[in-house]
């Protein structure tokens, strides 16, 4: 072999050595990449940014669950940097999205403070050893969707009850074409039931209207007085059938703001429920008075009263605390939810007092209208008359 020879020989030989120990240094500095990039626990970059910019709940965790980063709504759920987390479930949260490398999500209850919260989670990894948590509180959504069930199914249950009678009095009234009597007895019943019929699919309207989101539309500055006189002469004739008496006492000269439509059927509602439940011969009352910058409107009765532990569901749509009397009376089981949602659309609150067979007292208070906020009509000036002469100067001697 020539000189030529082992020179040739002698450079691809350094060409392979040289092409090795390239490799091997670029093979040693990926490694070493990616091994840092397995262990570090330094957030990419804008990460900060990002969490201080979000309106729900975030932080980022380790693998050891400590919390090296978070938004500033964190601090609610008790969610700070440098503690570690203490809910079981988030835990488990991040501990499935980092075993698949994809996104969990759960919808679970955390503590806001002392108030326990539905929340909507979703842990997500962001470097092999950093996880993102973005807890996004549906509370009020659940409560809505909840309240929405409810109302549908109630409903349904509510208005099968009055279209079945009127369906079975149809076929009676057909079946006993030949009887006049038995027809002008079915009649009556029919009536009765359509009558009830058009009373809840009225009430479940007027409730609907009250929950919506939309504002009230007439605002004004409205008297007790006349609410309370509206209310008294709308169930004349109920108290009159059922032999009470209605008697109004208290403040007058008191004035609230809100609708008077919508307050006069509040008021009417407690009435109704006043009569409904005392017995024959009973007068029901209904007092005014200002108390703390508010006025109360109270309707006291001396009928039945209610058990402690329905008090606090007899607002609720469709509850009855006596079936029994609601059948008999035609009750709907919606008159204090109206009541209720009424007096809170107007920024203000009903609270119930009641002894089982001493009766009960249902009063409502709203803000006070202060006699120097209301609403005074601006005074218009007389106008001129077109054309009038202006009377002529006496003429000095």
């Amino acid at each position: 072999m020539d000189s030529t020879q082992l020179e040739l020989l002698a450079l691809v030989v350094g060409l392979f050595v040289g092409a090795g120990a390239v490799g091997l240094v670029v093979y040693a500095m990926q490694e070493r990449a990616r091994t840092r990039l397995v262990t570090s626990l330094d957030m990419p970059e804008g990460t900060a940014s990002v969490l201080q910019a979000m309106d729900d709940a975030a932080v980022v965790v380790d693998p050891s669950m400590l919390v090296l980063a978070a938004s500033a709504t964190a601090e609610v759920f008790s969610l700070t940097v440098n503690e570690t987390l203490d809910a079981d479930r988030l835990r488990h949260l991040v501990r499935n999205a980092r075993q698949t490398g994809l996104p969990a999500t759960e919808n679970m209850t955390l503590n806001r403070g002392v108030e326990p919260r539905v929340v909507a989670a979703r842990a997500s990894v962001i470097t092999p050893r950093l996880t993102l948590i973005v807890i996004r509180d549906i509370t009020e959504r659940e409560r809505v969707e909840q309240m929405r069930r409810d109302f549908v199914s109630n409903t349904s249950h509510e208005l099968k009850t009055p279209v079945g009678a009127v369906t079975l009095l149809a076929e009676a009234i057909e079946s006993a074409a030949d009887d006049p009597d038995q027809v002008r007895h079915f009649v009556r019943r029919l009536s009765g039931e359509a009558t009830r019929l058009g009373q809840l699919t009225s009430r479940i309207m007027n409730l609907s209207r009250l929950q919506s989101a939309d504002e009230i539309a007439e605002m004004r500055d409205v008297a007790v007085d006349e609410v309370v006189r509206s209310a008294i002469e709308s169930q004349a004739i109920a108290a009159e059938s059922a032999e009470i008496s209605v008697a109004r006492g208290g403040e007058k000269g008191l004035f609230v703001r809100g609708d008077p439509q919508i307050l006069t059927e509040a008021v009417s509602n407690l009435l109704a429920n006043a009569i409904a439940y005392s017995p024959a011969g009973a007068q029901v009352g209904i007092g005014v008075r200002e108390a703390d910058g508010a006025v109360e409107i109270a309707v006291a009765d001396h009928g039945i009263g209610i058990p402690e532990d329905d008090q606090q569901r007899v607002f609720e749509r469709f509850y009855r605390a006596d079936q029994a009397r609601s059948r008999r009376t035609g009750g709907t089981g919606l008159g204090l939810a109206i009541v209720k949602h009424a007096v809170q659309r107007h920024g203000g609150s009903v609270e119930l007092w009641s002894r089982p067979g001493r009766g009960s007292t249902f009063t409502i208070r709203l803000p006070l209208v202060a006699e120097a906020d209301r609403d005074t009509p601006t005074r218009k000036k007389k106008p001129k008359k077109i054309g009038a002469k202006a009377p002529a100067k006496r003429k000095t001697p």
